[in-house]
């Protein structure tokens, strides 16, 4: 599930929210689990730096937009 940034830059934004959502309970899940098994370091570090590239693509979005509204009312 490690996604290019190319791949999550091409999905909508309701769609990136809600494999945010998934990928934040497989993550809590994984938590538990790695700490009574010790596994899956790998998995969640994945998991990690997949999250951080959608919440960057979530925020660049989210500042145009902001851009986009402020040079409208001027």
């Amino acid at each position: 599930m490690n996604k290019p940034i190319k791949e999550i830059r091409g999905q909508d934004t309701h769609e990136l929210q809600s494999q945010l959502k998934d990928l934040r309970k497989e993550q809590f899940e994984l938590r538990f689990r790695g700490a009574a098994e010790g596994a899956g370091t790998q998995r969640r570090r994945q998991i990690r730096r997949t999250i951080a590239r959608i919440l960057t693509v979530l925020g660049d979005r989210t500042a145009q937009a902001a851009s986009a509204q402020s040079g409208d009312k001027q």
